[in-house]
């Protein structure tokens, strides 16, 4: 047998747009979630995999937070209880899993155009390189996923690993890859947290997350902002 590479996986994903403020688009969330090949992640799969076709849904569906949460697109016909089912498999994926994450969430109001935001994203991912080059430099290879859907976000990262580290870059396919279903949750986590903290959450968020004990904003912070925290990677 051969010796096998350590290779770490970067998941990539992000929530908002580059358009210029507005009341409904506030905030810009990068989310990067971390994996090391060698840990065999299959029977977590399984247990998403199971929870989807349970209800109703394939095994193979990429789990997208924020349209679940609004009941929306493959989530219309589905109850609030199935939904709250599905969204907690997803962060049970993530608390039992071996991976951790890292997510920025930009102010556009703050940041005022798109080149500024884009030299903000590129400053913060710099620095978080720059400051774990220990641990990124402990591995062989470093493979970065990402779907490709913001060329400004593409461009990033191409630009700024390839500055510090050597990587490759693939295009992910959401079904194909939970871990990256992952990184769009760290980014809905991330934006509720901020929205908590400035403009206070959506009625559908109110109403999907709050509990007959605990508000929305309790519950959020009781459960899912621990777990998000325990996960976090770098300072």
């Amino acid at each position: 047998m051969g010796l096998v590479v350590r290779e770490l996986s970067i998941f990539i994903d992000e929530s908002g747009d580059f358009g210029p403020f507005e009341k409904h688009s506030p905030f810009y969330v990068l989310s990067l979630v971390f994996h090391d090949q060698s840990d065999d992640i299959a029977g977590h799969l399984d247990k998403i995999h199971d929870a989807l076709v349970m209800r109703g849904l394939p095994a193979d569906h990429a789990i997208h937070t924020g349209p679940l949460i609004r009941r929306e697109h493959d989530y219309r016909l589905l109850d609030m209880p199935s939904r709250r089912s599905i969204f907690r498999v997803l962060v049970d994926f993530v608390r039992t899993c071996e991976v951790t994450h890292h997510s920025w969430v930009f102010s556009k109001r703050e940041l005022g155009d798109t080149d500024r935001l884009v030299s903000a994203m590129s400053r913060e991912l710099g620095m978080l390189i720059r400051s774990n080059s220990e641990f990124f430099s402990s591995w062989e290879r470093i493979v970065i996923y990402y779907d490709n859907g913001q060329k400004e976000i593409t461009n990033l990262v191409n630009s700024v690993f390839n500055a510090h580290l050597s990587v490759e870059v693939r295009k992910v396919v959401p079904a194909d890859y939970s871990l990256f279903q992952a990184a769009d949750l760290c980014c809905t986590l991330a934006l509720l947290r901020r929205k908590i903290e400035t403009s206070g959450l959506s009625p559908s968020e109110r109403g999907f997350f709050s509990t007959p004990k605990d508000s929305a904003e309790r519950a959020l912070k009781k459960g899912y902002f621990k777990t998000l925290d325990r996960k976090r990677f770098g300072a």
